[in-house]
């Protein structure tokens, strides 16, 4: 089973993939995690990537998928996995595809976490975090119990420069121009499946495992 996860920044794809993979005991690869584990490797592939990144360029589609191929190839993902945050863009979609069809391979679904822009702005703009340690609030989700300090390590909590309105529609901007038409390219391969993300994160899950089963 090799799942695609599509959404806006903030949709909550990447909550629904650690849902997904912890129910059907199938890794959660992120993009963001193999470049970091290869480049603490320091493999051939890592070091390629490192240099890319060093120099503040996006690392290329052929290598970003030849990372994803090597890690796919694993024994932990003999059953499937679910891909968070890849592809983003047709090119990188049809690499993926072209890579997979020379092992016998292809997505199975690709789900698409559908959130309008509006509802995204004012969730990301309540999100506050501790810089300290990592933990993360909501002012209307996940409070703190005590206003503006983390519950952790009483540190102060902040609005990330990441979640601020106007960084949030600039990030919907590339999101749209790039990765929306994702949703026509799988939707002619008739993998595609839409939930709605607007619900209670539990009720997104369950239209997800009903799609998956």
């Amino acid at each position: 089973m090799k799942i695609i996860m599509l959404g806006a920044p903030g949709a909550g794809k990447g909550t629904q993939a650690k849902r997904i993979a912890e129910k059907f005991n199938i890794p959660h690869i992120s993009t963001g995690d193999i470049f970091r584990a290869n480049i603490k490797n320091g493999t051939e592939l890592g070091k390629e990537a490192k240099k890319y990144m060093d120099e503040g360029q996006l690392v290329p589609d052929e290598l970003t998928v030849r990372l994803l191929l090597d890690r796919v190839k694993n024994d932990d993902c003999k059953n499937g996995y679910v891909l968070d945050g890849f592809p983003r863009t047709i090119p990188q979609a049809e690499v993926l595809d072209r890579e997979l069809e020379k092992l016998g391979e292809k997505v199975d679904y690709a789900v698409d976490v559908d959130v309008p822009d509006e509802n995204i702005i004012n969730r990301m703009s309540g999100r506050r975090a501790c810089l300290k340690c990592g933990a993360t609030y909501h002012l209307q989700y996940l409070k703190p119990k005590k206003d503006g300090i983390c519950d952790s390590c009483g540190s102060e909590l902040v609005l990330r420069d990441d979640d601020k309105p106007e960084t949030v529609k600039k990030r919907l901007t590339v999101y749209h121009e790039q990765t929306q038409p994702l949703i026509d390219y799988y939707t002619k391969s008739r993998v595609l499946h839409t939930v709605d993300g607007t619900v209670d994160p539990d009720d997104v899950f369950k239209a997800i495992e009903e799609i998956l089963r």
